[in-house]
């Protein structure tokens, strides 16, 4: 019992973690009371079960795992944070309570997930049972399906995710197990009641008699639908309804639900996996469909029928297929092959669904034609075909080609047109046949109803009738006007009969709301309804049908006036039913006509019409007039009386009087009656002839006007119009045309035939009556109101006097707006008022782009074009292309048949020339307006291509791909761009540009949108990686789209689409979408109001969209939310506020009084809080082409706490001398505001950049004026710019480098230059670097002349990120097309080559041959001027004290951003000594003993020389004298912000990397406990990427710091260096367990680390340490872990050139060798896994180079065997895993010759078994084989070779290290014989040499060994010193480096000694005898400044340690040598003593 007392004392949570049972079953208990008890969810209690909860479910002990599992349901029910430990307890319930016996137990575990699911972790749990089903325990399997399904059946479809259910639901049927099978039964049928038959598909493929049962389960499955019965924590709303409902008892308003439930979401295309099959077709298929035997046709056919019945394809480019298909339905003479290749293509339509949509418009009018055929079953295949591809389309874009067929001949193809038509019909709802649709479609078919052959007629009939149901009467009656009863009698039928796939839905406002949808059918349509639901921009079937009932309320759409009636019969005039009949009342003869007149007119009347006397005539009329006045409507013969008014003398009437009156009567006749078209064609002529009577026009215009009321304007204005032109009279044409002007005016434009008008109105402006041509003008201008600027298309080819006039005309309507109609529409139409008349204006838009006469190009575009367009060679492309664009040119306007030019255009999108893409882009943007609205079908294969281009690299590329997507979407509309995956495909792949520019594209774009398709939600996931993108560019454009997808897509969409995303990107993602949420703009206004606004504005709707919704959104959204600066409408409001503006700005300028106070308002830490705010992204990044209103707005809202409100109303002007005044008054107060201005910086450079883009030259000067005097007053005060401020305003300020203007650049350039002051150079340098970039040559030109003055100023060190880098940069200028810049580049590399040397050449890099010819020609000039440098350092003392100062004073201000790294700083001070060297190399020669000199006055007086030194490195240089007071406060500055990185991450990084290398050990160690810190955590290790060469770099110079300055320090304790190794070794292994890091350490970086670490392992005074041995070993782990982890290409790279390294360096230990050795066996044996991800060329380049320093021959006279054999193993194992492939890897080999490496492999290859056991044994025997082959022969050789080497000049010193060599191995080798036949001197030079290399190998060994420095000069084999050169050689681009780079550096050291170079520049270089200089002999990456860097820290060291022989051809790498070889060695002495002396005065 003692042992229960024990643990009963224990908390809770210690008990549930006990090792005794008891202990945990006691504390579960208390556990789960305690859970129940605790109230508040969010309670700090939770927390600590965290961890626990898994242990609870999978506790070992039966009984407490049972407590267990009931308190961890409690918790997960009750505890806020439960959704943390999802994944963990469910696989602990799945694989650890699943398995239980106890039933109980399994319950609980089901309850658990079931309660995970409520808490919103449904897909996590779905997840973990899925991956149970995989469990090989048949228990597990049972309980995940039953859990699965009791989920499915409790929270239904919506929650639990179908798709990857059912993908495993066959593979459950096939299991052994019946328990499995059985309740994947049951599974199965819960999953039919959600989704019914959508399940079929999935399952087809089981076994039958499952199926079978599986059908009879599915038929007793009630039919109700079925409802989620459990509800997750956010549904609580639903919750409560459906317990209310429960309640009621009833269904109470179930239908509701119904409606959105009962609807299957889930279409069973969705649960289908895709298939790949083109690449499963037969390999010759191409040439089979092409073979001249049909069997073979067949064959091929076959193979592809029986691919495409896969249900589901998977998306591809499917071009060739559809094009082979298409070619057999359309020319193959076999029927039977037609109906193959037919059911192919419905197949493929099938598969591919919307995919399949880019084609459907090759192959339909193909499909249509061939509907000629007469046999049952190719009808039937074209049919389905047909009818599956109109599924993947839309009506609209293939409506082109069903209309042109509609005239075919061929009664088949009519019939088969039209039936297709109505099956097409019956897909559509009212709002995907709109009337524009419907218009063309029904004037076809009312053709085909009055075809001769019966067959037609009846299915034009069918059509006609599924037209009428499918858009209500309303819509479709109007175009039905001339059909006489029978006929719409007949249609009204076929409509009753018609089955709609959505139910019924007939329009027509008798219908009313009907009650529940038609579910069962839909229902049985899964498939096209389902693919339906994206076209109709609804979800489901269910609402649409809402949506349909709704509509019928709206007044009818564009409606002709006249039917537009129809709601209104009340009116006086009720048209429609009478007018029907009217419309064709025949013409009746004379006689009956004189019969009906008589019975209404009096008798006296009709006798006195043809009196001869006026007067009677008169009088007649005046009766006349009465009686019609008295007149009923329904009894008045309207065509009688008109034809009594037109008898003799009718129209002829001579008396004026008369006739008027009977103008007069006309009129009334045709108000008071029912006047007919045919009434009006007895009287319209002779009202025509009496228009330009003086007298009578009046009243014949008024009749005229009567006549269309009741004829409709359309018709009447064109009879008149073309009978007015049929005649002669000038005054009638002029006349008619200003009645036809204001008729427009008063009954609106809709209906009117314009094509008509306008070839009349052409035929006016020819007249040569001016009045005619005024008249004509004027009626255009008019026209111009309604139809808007498209107008003047038709009219382009007039002469340009009359086409100034028309212009003149448009120009003068410009402003007004279409006055509403006053006539015809709104006498009738009740309450249709303004909206009838704006659905008219929409209408007419469209029509007159309808209108345009449109050229068929299709049979230009030939074969013969395309296949020019696809050529190999570029010219003859762009012939192709050019004369495209001349078709197009000349066509001007064109129909949508454009053949094969689609398929040839898009393949020059991705031309390599990227001047024929930007060709290929105009042709596309000329295309589209060619095209009009009918581009629409060729969005998906011609315009989405276009949107790749938009991830070119070109700057122009992209911005022409831009203007080409916007000129197609102002034709097309968004919709077609938004439908289907296209655009998410795009925007899937992770190309910067392409995703910044997509995403501006849609942030421009979807705002105006009222409505998108539900594909959008697509996007969703691609957004949420591009708001992640590593690419700031691209996260910015992404945070700027995200409102506007959410306006669409809302909220909750949104979030739930994180659902998929990483736990630290979610959380990331869903606080933008909360940001978002509060900026999201409000939809569009409805477009009721939107065009009501247009049609008062200047043009409609389809041509000027953003303006009107602009000023709609503008009032709107500024009346309710006056907050819309947050609500970024994409500047929608910009109008309305710039009004405002000024009205604001008038009584302000009155109010002078005020203008006292000061102009900038003091904010305390207003800057701070507007960097913080623009870093966390609150506000708009300042960056943009052009400054968008938003950007303006935003300046404005900053700027008005902290600016006087005068002033900034003068700043924000509209007008330019404004701010001429606000810069005026700035000025002013520059002086006496100062701190004013510098607390409003920010904002005053940000207001400046926007003056830059006015295009005003006097602003630009005083701006200009007014920056210069700030940059002094910043200078004098010690400002030092922030980043913030900088980037916000360089880039600006360069951009105006450029300016055209003399005076302005040279200002620009001042301002520059003093920004230098408070700005560092070397930030400064990027940013002009960056505008070299510009297309303005003045700005690339300065640009580059601007660097060359930094570097001339400040030196090579402003070269930013490397000097490497930025001079490649610079040096590509020199071959720019533009000679300014050319001249720029080539003098600014001459400055750097002044400041640099030759160092510049390497730097580069490659040029070709013409820009190097014309660069070394520069220098030669530069050079024969009198040397430069020094004096130009003179001159410059005054500007760099300045500069000295203002950066001083940045340090005072303590910016650890600004913070230059610490290891740049000691690269520095070696780099002035470097300078100081070099500052004399030049006057070397004139001044023989300058070396000496420079030395006392280092020694005598620091002061002075430092001010010899550059400016920026000296002030560096203050820093590195106080070593640790500055450096201990920076650290503090930095570490609390090291986790939200206070300044950029990357310069905190650079800093803390810095101080790794510091001398200091405290500062060393306390950066490396940062780093660690860093790596350890994973979310933030990321941030060092980028930075691991840097950081090893300050390692391994840290390694190399102790071992040779603290290792040799007596005061240091030892204790110390042990922590600072420790931590360094920690912080390393802690990097190499990180394996994405790891990798990133280049070649060089790791050779040098490997050489530190090796070095320390061998140092034998660690060992002597008290945990030396701990260290030691700690370094052989690190070792293990570099060589696992890092690259292994890199790391077996580096150890191939360090061995080859210690071997070359005799005096390098034999165990520093070995222990490379060992570390090469190690990565030899790791080979075999590693060797996939070597690069295998490199390794073997890199033994190349190995085998030719190191010959057999050589390799054998090594010590020891352990080299060759290395070498011979690593070969080895190479073959062995390659096998002969490994002969393909030599490609990086230049020369295979100069090795043995090919000739080794091939022997490998061919003997591999047998010969490698020789071979072994030949390395056992040794050396003693070696001198057996050495016969006197061969010595004779060698020894010849060698003293031909040496008697050449080139190559003297090794032929005496070789001899040197050879008489030390042969010690009795006799050399006699070679000596005694040359001369005494060449005797007595031998022996000195050999003696020379004597003394120096032996004097040198031991430095060789502390210095630790390995790589040989020369690639030979000579041995000489090792310290010659540092091991990070590499130029900057990590590319290797070849001997003749050594030979440079020796050079330029021997020159900065002063030593003569003469003699070597003489001799020919190295390089011919070694390998070319690109071969890499030492990699290493790091960059130029550090490679450089090490080299003079070696020259430091060994002006410290050399003891130099007098000789100068001693073969140490450095010319140190000094001119007399007596004095040499008291010269060294000196020297020595004397850098001694320096040291420890600095120190």
């Amino acid at each position: 019992m003692g042992d229960d007392s024990e643990w009963m004392k224990l908390p809770i949570d210690q008990k549930c973690e006990h090792k005794l049972w008891k202990a945990r079953l006691n504390g579960y208990e208390e556990a789960l009371k305690l859970f129940q008890k605790i109230d508040d969810e969010k309670s700090p209690e939770w927390s600590k079960y965290l961890g626990l909860i898994k242990k609870f479910v999978t506790d070992s002990n039966a009984v407490a795992q049972l407590k267990g599992l009931e308190a961890a349901l409690a918790y997960v029910e009750n505890a806020h944070v439960a959704g943390k430990t999802t994944g963990e307890v469910a696989s602990g319930v799945v694989n650890k309570v699943f398995n239980q016996p106890k039933a109980r137990a399994k319950e609980l575990g089901e309850d658990i997930c079931l309660m995970y699911i409520e808490i919103e972790k449904g897909e996590a749990i779905q997840e973990e049972l899925l991956k149970g089903l995989d469990n090989k325990n048949p228990k597990i399997i049972v309980a995940c399906i039953e859990t699965l399904r009791k989920a499915l059946s409790e929270f239904g479809s919506k929650i639990i995710s179908l798709k990857p259910i059912i993908k495993v639901l066959p593979k459950l049927f096939e299991s052994r197990e019946k328990a499995v099978r059985d309740e994947a039964k049951l599974l199965a049928v819960e999953i039919y009641r959600w989704i019914r038959d959508a399940l079929r598909p999935p399952l087809q493929n089981i076994n039958s008699v499952q199926l079978k049962e599986l059908e009879e389960e599915w038929i007793k499955v009630s039919s109700a639908a079925p409802k989620q019965t459990r509800f997750l924590r956010s549904q609580q709303e639903l919750k409560a309804k459906f317990e209310q409902q429960q309640g009621l008892g009833g269904d109470a308003d179930g239908g509701d639900d119904d409606e959105e439930e009962a609807v299957p979401q889930v279409d069973a295309y969705e649960l289908l996996e895709a298939v790949e099959i083109l690449s499963k077709l037969p390999k010759d298929f191409y040439e089979k469909i092409e073979a001249k035997k049909w069997q073979e046709r067949k064959e091929a056919l076959e193979a592809v029928e029986l691919l495409v019945k896969n249900p589901k394809l998977e998306s591809g480019d499917y071009a060739d297929l559809v094009k082979a298909l298409k070619k057999v339905v359309g020319k193959d003479t076999n029927v039977m092959l037609v109906a193959l290749a037919a059911k192919c293509l419905a197949g493929l339509a099938t598969g591919l669904r919307k995919k399949f949509g880019q084609y459907s418009g090759h192959v339909v009018p193909t499909i249509l034609e061939k509907f000629k055929e007469k046999k049952p079953q190719v009808v039937q295949a074209l049919q389905e075909a047909i009818d599956a591809i109109f599924l993947t389309t839309t009506l609209q874009n293939i409506s082109e080609d069903i209309l042109a067929v509609m005239d075919n001949k061929n009664p088949t193809i009519k019939q088969q047109t039209s039936l297709f038509i109505a099956r097409s019909f019956r897909h559509c709802t009212p709002s995907t046949l709109p009337k524009s649709l419907l218009k063309p479609f029904c004037a076809a078919l009312l053709k085909h109803i009055n075809d001769s052959a019966p067959e037609v007629r009846d299915a034009g009939f069918e059509a006609l009738g599924t037209a009428l149901k499918v858009a209500g009467e309303k819509a479709v009656n109007p175009f039905l006007a001339d059909v006489d009863k029978l006929k719409l009698d007949r249609i009204k039928e076929c409509a009753e009969k018609v089955e709609l796939v959505y139910g019924k839905k007939a329009g027509g406002a008798a219908e009313k709301k009907e009650g529940k949808p038609i579910t069962g059918k839909t229902a049985a349509l899964p498939g096209p309804a389902g693919d339906k639901e994206t076209k109709d921009a609804a979800t489901k079937p269910g609402p649409l049908k809402k949506a349909s009932a709704v509509k019928v309320g709206v007044p009818p759409k564009k409606g002709k006036p006249a039917t537009a009636a129809g709601t209104g019969g009340a009116g006086p005039k009720g048209k429609k039913g009478p007018e029907t009949k009217e419309i064709f009342e025949s013409e009746l003869s004379i006689e009956v006509c004189e019969e009906k007149a008589a019975a209404v007119l009096p008798a006296s009347c009709i006798q006195q019409l043809d009196s001869g006397n006026w007067k009677e005539r008169l009088a007649c009329m005046e009766e006349f007039q009465k009686a019609v006045e008295l007149m009923e409507r329904s009894e008045m013969p309207c065509q009688a009386l008109v034809r009594m008014l037109a008898k003799k003398p009718g129209w002829k009437e001579t008396n004026f009087q008369v006739m008027q009156m009977k103008l007069h009567i006309v009129a009334l006749i045709a108000q008071k009656g029912n006047f007919s078209k045919t009434s009006a064609q007895v009287v319209l002529d002779g009202l025509v002839d009496k228009v330009g009577d003086v007298k009578c026009g009046t009243n014949a215009k008024e009749a005229m006007t009567a006549i269309a009321e009741a004829c409709q304007l359309p018709w009447t204005a064109e009879q008149v119009v073309a009978m007015a032109f049929s005649q002669k009279n000038p005054k009638n044409q002029s006349e008619t045309l200003n009645w036809l002007s204001n008729a427009i005016k008063e009954f609106g434009f809709s209906g009117l035939n314009v094509k008509a008008f306008i070839s009349n109105v052409k035929t006016a402006l020819a007249a040569t009556n001016p009045a005619v041509r005024t008249s004509a003008i004027t009626l255009l201008g008019v026209m111009y109101l309604y139809v808007g600027p498209s107008l003047r298309m038709f009219f382009e080819d007039e002469k340009p006097a009359l086409l100034s006039q028309i212009d003149a005309e448009f120009e003068k309507m410009q402003g007004q707006t279409a006055p509403a109609p006053t006539r015809g529409i709104s006498r009738h139409s009740v309450g249709g008022g303004d909206d009838g008349e704006e659905e008219e204006q929409e209408e007419v838009g469209n029509d007159v782009v309808d209108l345009l006469p449109r050229t068929d190009i299709g049979d230009k575009i030939t074969a013969e074009l395309v296949s020019k367009i696809g050529d190999k060679n570029w010219k003859i492309r762009k012939e192709g292309l050019d004369e495209v664009t001349s078709i197009i040119n000349e066509a001007k306007f064109i129909q949508p048949n454009i053949g094969e030019l689609p398929a040839a255009l898009k393949g020059r999108l991705n031309d390599s020339n990227k001047i024929l893409v930007q060709q290929t882009l105009s042709i596309l943007q000329q295309l589209a307006t060619a095209m009009g609205p009918n581009i629409k079908q060729y969005v998906k294969n011609l315009g989405i291509p276009v949107i790749t281009v938009l991830g070119d690299s070109k700057n122009n590329v992209r911005a022409a791909a831009l203007a080409t997507v916007n000129a197609w979407a102002e034709q097309t509309g968004m919709k077609e761009w938004l439908e289907g995956e296209d655009l998410s495909e795009e925007l899937k792949k992770e190309n910067p540009f392409l995703r910044q520019e997509l995403l501006g594209w849609l942030a421009e774009k979807l705002p105006a949108l009222r409505s998108v398709p539900s594909d959008l939600l697509l996007c969703v996931p691609h957004l949420y990686s591009c708001l992640e993108d590593r690419n700031g560019d691209v996260r910015k454009k992404a945070q700027d789209a995200l409102p506007f997808f959410m306006m669409h897509l809302g909220f909750e969409k949104m979030a739930k689409a994180t659902g998929k995303l990483k736990p630290t990107s979610k959380d990331q993602v869903l606080a933008m979408l909360e940001k978002a949420k509060a900026n999201m703009p409000a939809k569009p206004a409805p477009p009721a109001k939107a065009s009501s606004r247009v049609v008062g504005g200047a043009a409609p709707a389809k041509f000027q969209p953003a303006s009107a919704f602009a000023d709609d959104l503008g009032s709107n959204t500024m009346e309710s939310k006056p907050d819309l600066k947050k609500a970024k409408a994409g500047g929608l409001s910009s109008k309305t506020k710039v009004q405002g503006k000024k009205v604001l700005s008038k009584p302000s300028l009155k109010e002078d009084d005020d203008k006292s106070g000061p102009i900038f308002i003091i904010v305390p830490n207003g800057k701070e809080q507007r960097m913080r705010e623009e870093k966390a992204l609150k506000v708009l990044k300042w960056n943009f082409t052009t400054p968008r209103d938003e950007y303006i707005e935003q300046l404005k809202t900053q700027m008005s706490t902290c600016v006087a409100k005068w002033l900034q109303d003068e700043m924000f002007h509209a007008d330019f001398q404004h701010h001429n005044k606000a810069l005026s008054v700035m000025i002013e107060h520059l002086e006496s505001e100062k701190d004013g201005v510098i607390s409003c910086l920010d904002l005053i450079l940000k207001w400046l950049t926007l003056r830059f883009f006015d295009t005003n030259t006097s602003v630009l000067m005083k701006a200009l004026e007014y920056l210069k005097l700030l940059f002094n007053l910043l200078s004098q005060e010690e400002y030092h710019l922030t980043e913030n401020e900088a980037s916000s305003f360089i880039p600006y300020l360069i951009l105006k480098v450029g300016e055209p203007k003399d005076v302005i650049r040279k200002d620009v350039r001042a301002i520059l230059n003093r920004m230098c002051l408070i700005y560092p150079a070397s930030k400064m340098f990027p940013f002009i670097m960056e505008g070299t970039k510009s297309k303005n040559s003045k700005q690339r030109a300065e640009c580059l002349e601007e660097l060359g003055c930094l570097v001339e100023s400040y030196g090579m060190n402003v070269c930013q990120p490397t000097p490497g880098k930025a001079l490649k940069e610079m040096a590509t200028h020199i071959g720019d097309r533009d000679n300014t810049v050319r001249n720029a580049a080539l003098n600014t590399i001459v400055t750097v080559y002044n400041v640099h040397g030759d160092q510049v050449f390497k730097l580069i890099g490659n040029l070709s041959e013409k820009d190097m010819s014309m660069l070394e020609e520069r220098i030669k000039r530069s050079a024969k001027r009198p040397s430069t440098a020094p004096v130009r350092q003179a001159e410059e003392k005054p500007q760099r004290t300045q500069s000295i100062s203002a950066n001083a004073s940045m340090m005072r201000k303590g910016q650890a951003e600004d913070m230059s790294s610490k290891l740049k700083i000691m690269y520095r001070t070696y780099r002035i000594q470097n300078r100081n060297m070099g500052s004399h190399s030049e006057t070397a020669h004139t001044v023989p003993r300058e070396f000496q000199l420079d030395l006392d006055e280092i020694e005598n007086d620091n002061g002075t020389v430092r001010c010899e030194m550059p400016a920026l490195v000296q002030h560096k240089l203050d820093d590195i004298f106080e070593p640790v007071l500055i450096p201990e406060p920076k650290i503090r500055a930095v570490s609390p912000h090291f986790d939200d990185m206070h300044s950029n991450t990357a310069s905190t990084i650079n800093f803390v990397i810095s101080q790794v290398a510091s001398g200091d050990i405290n500062t060393s160690i306390q950066a490396l406990t940062q780093i660690d810190e860093v790596l350890k955590q994973e979310d933030k290790a990321e941030a060092m990427s980028g930075h691991i060469d840097q950081f090893l770099i300050a390692t391994f110079m840290q390694l190399r710091l102790i071992y040779n300055t603290h290792m040799a320090d007596e005061k240091l304790d030892k204790d110390e260096i042990v922590r600072l190794y420790s931590c360094i070794i920690g912080s390393m292994i802690t990097l190499f367990h990180i394996e994405s890091l790891a990798r990133e350490a280049s070649t060089g970086v790791l050779k040098d680390l490997m050489h530190g670490l090796i070095t320390l392992m061998l140092d034998s005074r660690v060992e002597d340490l008290e945990e030396g041995e701990q260290v030691i070993r700690s370094v052989n782990l690190l070792v293990v872990k570099v060589l696992e982890k890092s690259d292994q290409t890199n790391i077996l790279s580096a150890l191939l050139v360090l061995l080859q390294d210690s071997l070359l360096a005799t005096a390098s230990s034999p165990k520093f060798s070995e222990l490379v050795m060992k570390c090469l066996w190690r990565m030899v044996r790791l080979l075999p896994e590693t060797i996939n991800s070597i690069n295998l060329d490199r390794i073997l380049l890199d033994i190349h180079i190995f085998m030719k320093v190191f010959p057999k021959e050589k390799l054998k006279q090594c010590k020891s065997e352990f080299p060759i054999r290395t070498l011979k193993t690593l070969l080895h194992t190479l073959c062995k895993l390659k096998g002969p492939k490994i002969l393909d890897h030599l490609t990086m080999i230049d020369n295979k010759n100069e090795s043995e490496l090919e000739a080794h492999l091939c022997r490998l290859m061919k003997h591999a078994m047998e010969q490698s056991g020789k071979a072994d044994k030949d390395t056992e025997k040794g050396a003693s084989r070696i001198e057996e082959k050495a016969s006197k022969a061969k010595v004779n050789d060698i020894l010849a070779e060698i003293f031909k080497k040496i008697g050449s000049k080139e190559n003297t010193k090794e032929g005496l290290a070789e001899l040197y060599e050879y008489k030390k191995k042969y010690s009795d080798a006799d050399i006699e014989p070679f000596l005694k036949n040359s001369s005494q001197f060449f005797q007595s030079y031998v022996e000195r040499g050999l003696r020379l290399i004597e003394t120096e190998r032996e004097g040198k060994g031991r430095i060789a060994t502390s210095t630790g420095i390995s790589p040989q000069m020369e690639g030979t084999c000579v041995p000489a010193s090792t310290h010659t050169v540092s091991s990070s050689i590499g130029n900057t681009n990590g590319e290797e480096v070849g001997p003749s780079v050594y030979l440079e550096r020796l050079k330029i050291l021997r020159q900065r000694c002063g030593l003569d170079n003469a003699k070597q520049e003489d001799r020919p270089p190295l390089t011919s005898l070694l390998s070319k200089p690109t071969l890499p002999t030492v990699a290493s990456s790091t960059d130029m400044l550090h490679s450089k860097l090490s080299q003079l820290r070696e020259s430091r060291e060994q002006y410290q340690h050399l003891d130099l022989d007098s000789n100068q051809t001693h073969s140490s790498g450095i010319g140190t040598t000094l001119a007399s070889p007596s004095s040499a060695a008291a010269n060294i002495d000196d020297l020595k003593k004397r850098l001694e002396r320096i040291k420890s005065s600095r120190k």
